[in-house]
């Protein structure tokens, strides 16, 4: 299954610099990139007979929402078919990758490499990002032009999707320094991978981030309290947080702030904020069972608008609501059970772990989608393929157990 584990990460790492994956051609590669690796995993099943199917609680409730993106497709279902069958076909992709991550990450060296890997991306990532900021010339990478506006940073043309990015990437490297769960040797690399993607995170100025981040960090020192770890665990977040605000501080973060304001015209406001989201939820309850069809809000929410500023809207900056209105109370509750499946069984891993190493990934994990979880309550970052895939495969690691023992198949 190496074939599978190396392309699964290729696409990761396409989407996250193809702008998060938002375009119709990187979608495309990303739908198709996991049909060719579902196929390779089929024929790698039908001709090993040993190999046995993993499944995961998780795989129900994605499942469910798949009928319903289903049901919806069919006429006179959703209010814009063709954008619902659009949105299904780029979730399927998402949850046919997640379900060979499942399969092809068995044991914990497997997983080991899929962590340092994620380690290694956000640092690149978190370089790349920097640099461009201070050497920024209005253009993503410097040559490709911003047709239609955004406070970019990094390869998204979004800070806060940036954000959203760092906040899956950052709490691994964290957890495995707290809990110890590498070689003392290998330490000081791993401080570099994680510092700097946490400066990145704050020298991309995203509210919605910073927030999340303090969140993510919080949940680490209530598990460590609650895990009874020595007091050095803490000291070691600690550390590690205080050396990547000193990053921030010698690389200028009152410049940054001030570029930024220049860039607040385009942000969308607090007081808009509240209107979408008053508008969605309107929708909402016009169509409480079903929703209006995945990937339609663009399309309905005009009817809804209140305030009419000429800027067309996309999505709500609140996923719980447009996850509400698109798929009405049916699908609000197959997304509420698969969070309250994520939670349960990440939970009990972590309560049960007594290896140092099997606990930071797990916590290193679970932290990760919390912190995008709460940032999903101003933004819209699942809706971002390639944080969305992040954020479906950190859940894969959190509520794994088989796959982290060193035996063989």
């Amino acid at each position: 299954m190496s074939a599978v584990r190396t392309g699964i990460c290729l696409l990761v790492a396409f989407a996250v610099l193809a702008h998060g994956g938002v375009e119709p051609w990187s979608e495309g590669v990303l739908e198709v990139g996991a049909a060719v690796l579902l196929l390779i995993w089929a024929v790698k099943t039908a001709s090993d007979p040993e190999l046995t199917l993993v499944w995961s609680p998780l795989l129900w409730p994605l499942l469910a929402v798949w009928v319903i993106g289903a049901v919806q497709s069919l006429p006179g279902m959703s209010m814009v078919p063709f954008l619902t069958r659009i949105e299904l076909l780029k979730y399927t992709a998402l949850v046919a990758l997640f379900f060979l991550c499942l399969q092809s990450y068995r044991t914990r060296a497997q997983w080991r490499g899929f962590v340092w890997f994620l380690l290694m991306l956000g640092f690149a990532v978190s370089l790349f990002a920097i640099l461009q900021h201070f050497t920024f010339n209005g253009k993503l990478y410097w040559v490709r032009e911003m047709r239609y506006g955004g406070t970019p940073f990094g390869p998204y043309v979004n800070r806060n999707h940036f954000a959203g990015l760092m906040e899956l990437l950052i709490p691994p490297g964290v957890a495995i320094q707290v809990m110890g769960g590498e070689r003392r040797d290998q330490m000081p690399l791993l401080a570099l991978f994680t510092v700097l993607p946490i400066g990145a995170l704050f020298l991309s100025a995203s509210r919605g981030g910073i927030m999340s981040f303090v969140a993510e960090m919080a949940f680490l020192a209530i598990l460590v309290i609650l895990r009874r770890r020595e007091r050095k665990a803490l000291v070691a977040a600690v550390l590690v947080v205080g050396f990547a605000v000193m990053l921030v501080s010698w690389l200028g973060i009152g410049a940054a702030m001030e570029r930024f304001e220049s860039y607040k015209g385009l942000e969308v406001s607090e007081g808009r904020r509240v209107g979408m989201l008053h508008g969605t939820m309107h929708i909402f309850l016009d169509h409480p069972v079903l929703g209006t069809g995945l990937g339609t809000l663009q399309q309905v929410y005009p009817r809804y608008e209140t305030v009419y500023d000429g800027l067309v809207v996309n999505h709500a900056h609140n996923d719980y609501a447009e996850a509400l209105a698109e798929t009405g109370a049916i699908g609000g509750i197959c997304f509420g059970l698969f969070l309250v499946a994520l939670f349960w069984n990440g939970w009990k891993i972590l309560t049960a772990d007594t290896d140092g190493r099997n606990l930071a990934y797990h916590a290193g994990a679970l932290i990760a989608c919390l912190g995008l979880l709460v940032h999903a309550f101003v933004d819209f970052n699942f809706h971002i393929p390639s944080n969305a895939l992040l954020f479906l495969l950190q859940a894969a690691l959190a509520t794994s157990v088989l796959p982290l023992s060193e035996r063989g198949r």
